[in-house]
């Protein structure tokens, strides 16, 4: 026991101060600042505590330093530069991030209470408990469509069994995974991924798809309350004036990566509802990954979806609002086949390719063909044409050099890379 307090005195430091140095830190008695910058104080209704034994063996440190008078009274602050390491390997750069700005977090508290009748203060986790939603969720060991009707989540606006099935399975805060079942759950364990469905699906989708099996998203750590912990990459938007042919690269593998979400050996077709202004990001080998997977939809076309139906009044609930906002992504009927290009084009590589006076050397069959496919009044197989163009327009503008070591020296030896 003595062992364990040990180690939150020294987290307490850690939040309070924070380092870059791996150099052991002094113990300091803040408590109550450390349960309620990790919420941990608000659990069940929090992401997990798979990481939190990161924080007490001072595994994971802020890169700047952190107070209670500059941090918890912002509004606006939802991720931290952070450092991690263990057994294996040393520091590496992480992003400490919440589910959503702690002003959000806050609206979205007081709404679990009032919705109860109890003004703006009472036991999250207890009204959260009682409603039928989450009693139905106890009674139950298969996550069910019926279970996540009416949550606003992107992913869930038209979910089959086989993708609850695989959120169920890839579920990184319980001990046993890899089950569809949820025997194993606890009843906290079950509150925890319902309030996680229903705020923001970031850390299930780095579960559920991750980097090592070839997806397009950075390496997820854990969580531990309210806060969860992945890779760190850098924003794309800062290399929106690097040389032409670094940007050309980009834009490649930006589209590489929107076709390959659409088209993938599981079936599931994952599409972009909108674009956030840092959804991409860049490791140090120059490849894209993306970093906000919040705005990501999920079609099965394996085994489809049923037809988009009005929600009756007893699907709606605390839990349809807890993201800070009740309106629901539109019907899955209604998603185009080159929605995820025509947003991506509009808003990213317009600005990454031509923005800015930067057109100058792009060819101009380039800048045709980027038009059409930021132009949502073509049809979908023009635009789909127009990026293939456009991708083997850019494939001839990419260096091949030991600066984009995600693909060198193999792009000496083959045009694949």
């Amino acid at each position: 026991m003595a062992g364990i307090w040990s180690g939150v005195w020294i987290l307490c430091f850690i939040l309070v101060f924070g380092t870059a140095d791996p150099s052991p830190a002094p113990q300091d008695k803040s408590h109550d600042f450390r349960k309620i910058f990790l919420g941990l104080d608000k659990c069940n209704a929090c992401i997990g505590t798979s990481i939190c034994k990161k924080f007490f063996k001072d595994e994971i440190r802020f890169e700047r330093r952190l107070t209670a008078q500059s941090n918890l009274s912002s509004a606006d602050v939802r991720s931290y530069e952070g450092n991690y390491t263990d057994s294996t390997a040393g520091w590496r750069p992480v992003v400490v991030s919440r589910l959503m700005s702690p002003h959000l977090h806050q609206l979205s508290d007081n709404s679990i209470c009032t919705s109860a009748g109890k003004g703006k203060s009472c036991s999250i986790e207890g009204v959260l408990r009682a409603t039928s939603r989450f009693q139905t969720w106890v009674h139950s060991n298969l996550l069910l469509p019926s279970m996540v009707k009416g949550l606003v989540t992107p992913m869930l606006r038209c979910p089959s069994q086989r993708l609850l099935d695989r959120i169920v399975r890839r579920y990184f805060e319980v001990t046993d995974v890899g089950s569809v079942q949820m025997k194993h759950f606890n009843e906290k364990d079950k509150l925890r991924l319902l309030y996680t469905l229903a705020v923001n699906q970031q850390p299930l989708i780095l579960q559920m798809f991750p980097g090592t099996e070839g997806w397009p998203f950075l390496r997820y750590h854990g969580s531990c309350g309210r806060l969860m912990v992945w890779a760190a990459s850098r924003a794309l938007r800062t290399l929106f004036s690097s040389p032409l042919e670094r940007r050309a690269d980009l834009a490649y593998q930006l589209l590489h990566i929107t076709q390959s979400l659409s088209a993938n050996s599981l079936r599931f077709r994952l599409f972009y509802t909108r674009i956030p202004e840092d959804m991409f990001g860049i490791l140090e080998d120059n490849k894209v990954f993306i970093v906000d997977t919040s705005t990501i939809g999920i079609i099965d076309l394996q085994e489809g979806h049923p037809p988009d139906k009005d929600l009756l009044p007893e699907e709606l609930d605390v839990f349809s609002c807890l993201s800070g906002s009740c309106v629901r992504p539109p019907p899955c009927e209604t998603v185009r086949e080159a929605q995820s290009f025509i947003l991506l084009c509009k808003y990213i590589l317009n600005n990454l390719l031509t923005s800015n006076d930067k057109q100058s050397g792009l060819p101009r069959a380039a800048v045709d063909e980027l038009l059409v496919c930021a132009d949502p009044s073509q049809l979908d197989q023009t635009i789909i044409k127009s990026v293939q163009s456009l991708k083997n327009i850019l494939k001839t503008l990419r260096p091949c050099s030991p600066q984009y070591a995600y693909r060198y020296p193999e792009c000496l030896y083959s045009d694949k890379f």
